[in-house]
């Protein structure tokens, strides 16, 4: 587990039992997956908590089920701003991030229409192709701003294929060598010309 404060984990707690009773009604995860909702996916998501500003604003694209949106709104006090263009889960994103104390805007469009200011950081996981995220990401970023995503074992390739369209900085933050799953952050993003 994931070393949080004990008010970070009441509140993780209180995510973990709205999005149980939401999950029968709407799939915010698999089902297969609620038996290890903590370690599959709010532990997955807290890992991008040590990249992030205390405080800061974060877009989050494609926010489903809350993750990593919520996690990191529970865990550095950022204001995070959830794109997500299912409605049903844009009501269950809003009522976890009341429930949980989250400073949230939930913006209920497809990330294509969205228009939103720039802001320090963008995240996703599990959404689309490293190469589909920059075209998404690169208008919501501060020309110094990051973008941190969680991304699995074909990254590599991945990074291939989106360095033939974008000029990029990036790192690997965090690899986690038994799934093959890495954080990647990624700043300076333009296209190739």
């Amino acid at each position: 587990m994931i070393e949080v404060s004990r008010e970070t984990r009441e509140r993780l707690e209180v995510f973990a039992a709205l999005l149980e009773k939401w999950n029968a009604r709407i799939n915010l995860v698999s089902p297969r997956d609620m038996p290890h909702l903590w370690e599959r996916h709010i532990e997955d998501s807290l890992r991008l908590v040590p990249f992030i500003t205390k405080g800061a604003r974060v877009i989050d694209l494609g926010s489903g089920g809350g993750f990593p949106a919520l996690m990191i709104g529970i865990a550095c006090d950022a204001e995070m701003v959830m794109v997500e263009s299912d409605q049903r889960k844009c009501a269950f994103l809003r009522e976890a991030a009341r429930a949980c104390g989250v400073k949230a805007q939930v913006v209920p469009k497809r990330i294509e229409q969205a228009e939103l200011p720039p802001a320090p950081y963008v995240t996703a996981r599990a959404l689309a192709s490293l190469s589909q995220l920059l075209e998404w990401s690169a208008p919501f970023l501060l020309p110094e701003g990051k973008a941190l995503f969680l991304k699995g074992k074909n990254l590599p390739d991945e990074l291939t294929e989106a360095e033939r369209c974008w000029h990029m900085q990036h790192r690997i933050l965090d690899n986690r060598a038994a799934s093959g799953g890495a954080i990647i952050e990624i700043s300076d993003i333009k296209r190739v010309e």
